[in-house]
């Protein structure tokens, strides 16, 4: 079985890397950047998961997320952070958009969410000379890429240089295992269809000022490792600058965009482009950028860090933290506050009309020329369902015989656990 992920290209490197990872299913798609944009309605689509506390203010001195939220759409229930991202659209030949649908993961289950990304949190490991990690503090935010970015402009040198990339997913490729961001990944767009879909691969910075939970840019406060590149996930560099002195885990995101039902080259422009836009209005990728905000419960992320030392990514196999089912998550919804439509069917323009900026020059704010909503609902319509659940191309569980022949998957009968019990599987027929 093939899991053309990340955690498969960590273990066969000379340091196997202690890391949790964990799926989180979509919570709600709008408009809505409190990091940018606090308390207005954003320039351009977001999609946005884990905690339902998220607001469009999500002010530090008012809202501590891991308290005001009732539900979390990730599968440890500790975890009551925002991640967002950008969304990816589909332009047809006649001009109009359809939101590109997510899948599940490889290795997410059991159960399959729905949209949303997957989660990672890494340690470092040697030759990294400080390996006491410190957990993100409450009040802590931070984002990662440039969404005005049109162009392969940062030197290949820097270690920003590989912090966004794809990776296009051809049938039962197997050189789809390497680390993200190397060779047979792209850091644009991917040019050609793929037969399995595109995913996006995020990492944040590592190293902290060790004072600031944010800054003016929500980025000058964090930093990249410095120095030469080695094996495994040390592909930013090793040690912290003295800037920023206090090493943080590795966060890291996977996006798995559902490109299938795209694939029909005669739905695809003539001139040789591709006919993929992220919401705003870039088609090229080069803007691809995340937001975070931390929202553990208490000490749990900390905890985590210190005792989930192991390589396989599965949850289960964290005792100190709390997993819940695919119903629970994908069940922890959160309304609309913007009255727009921008998903499940063809629009003629971007929500926000966001135009197409291809570059190589940087994009510029496009002013509302389309009457696009610029006020959000303090009391929105309901809750709406669920995303469509999108059946991947792979597995993401096993329940086939002898599960150590499949060390990185978890288990289909796998079922909710409690922090520091034992995980609950019911046994396999004999």
């Amino acid at each position: 079985m093939q899991w053309k992920s990340l955690v498969a290209a960590v273990l066969i490197a000379p340091f196997a890397n202690a890391l949790i990872r964990f799926p989180c299913s979509q919570l709600v798609t709008e408009r809505s950047d409190p990091l940018v944009t606090p308390g207005e309605v954003a320039p351009h689509l977001h999609q946005i998961v884990g905690g339902n506390a998220f607001n469009f203010t999500m002010d530090p001195n008012f809202l501590d997320p891991a308290k005001a939220s009732t539900c979390t759409t990730c599968r440890f229930a500790e975890d009551k952070s925002n991640y967002w991202t950008a969304v990816l659209y589909f332009k047809h030949p006649n001009g109009s958009y359809i939101r590109v649908p997510q899948m599940a993961n490889h290795n997410t289950g059991p159960g399959i969410q729905a949209g949303g990304m997957t989660i990672y949190y890494f340690q470092p490991t040697p030759p990294t000379k400080n390996l006491d990690v410190t957990a993100f503090a409450p009040g802590f935010r931070m984002i990662v890429g440039h969404p005005m970015r049109r162009a392969d402009d940062i030197p290949t040198a820097s270690p920003e240089y590989r912090s966004t990339s794809y990776r296009c997913f051809d049938t039962n490729d197997p050189g789809n295992s390497g680390v993200p961001g190397f060779p047979g990944d792209s850091f644009h767009l991917p040019n050609k269809p793929c037969a399995e879909g595109i995913r996006s691969n995020i990492y944040f910075p590592q190293c902290w000022d060790g004072v600031n939970l944010d800054s003016p840019d929500h980025s000058s406060h964090v930093a990249f490792p410095e120095g030469p590149a080695s094996a495994g996930l040390q592909i930013f560099g090793t040690d912290c600058p003295a800037s920023h002195p206090v090493r943080l885990p590795l966060l890291f995101i996977e996006i798995n965009w559902d490109t299938r039902p795209f694939n029909d080259v005669s739905l695809w422009p003539k001139d040789g482009t591709q006919p993929f836009v992220f919401s705003m209005g870039d088609p090229t990728g080069f803007g691809q950028h995340a937001d975070y905000l931390f929202g553990w419960e208490g000490d749990s992320l900390q905890r985590a860090m210190e005792v989930c030392t192991g390589g396989d990514g599965i949850p289960w196999n964290c005792p100190v933290l709390t997993t819940q089912d695919m119903e629970t998550m994908n069940n922890c919804r959160q309304p609309n506050k913007v009255a727009e439509v921008v998903e499940d069917e063809y629009i003629q323009r971007l929500p926000g009309c966001n135009p197409l900026q291809e570059g190589p020059v940087s994009a510029t704010l496009h002013p509302n020329d389309c009457g696009a909503q610029t006020t959000w609902l303090a009391a929105p319509t309901p809750v709406t369902a669920p995303p469509a659940v999108v059946t991947p191309p792979w597995p993401v569980c096993y329940d086939g015989p002898n599960p150590a022949s499949n060390p990185l998957a978890p288990l289909c009968d796998s079922k909710p656990t409690k922090a520091n019990s034992a995980p609950v599987v019911t046994p396999a027929p004999l």
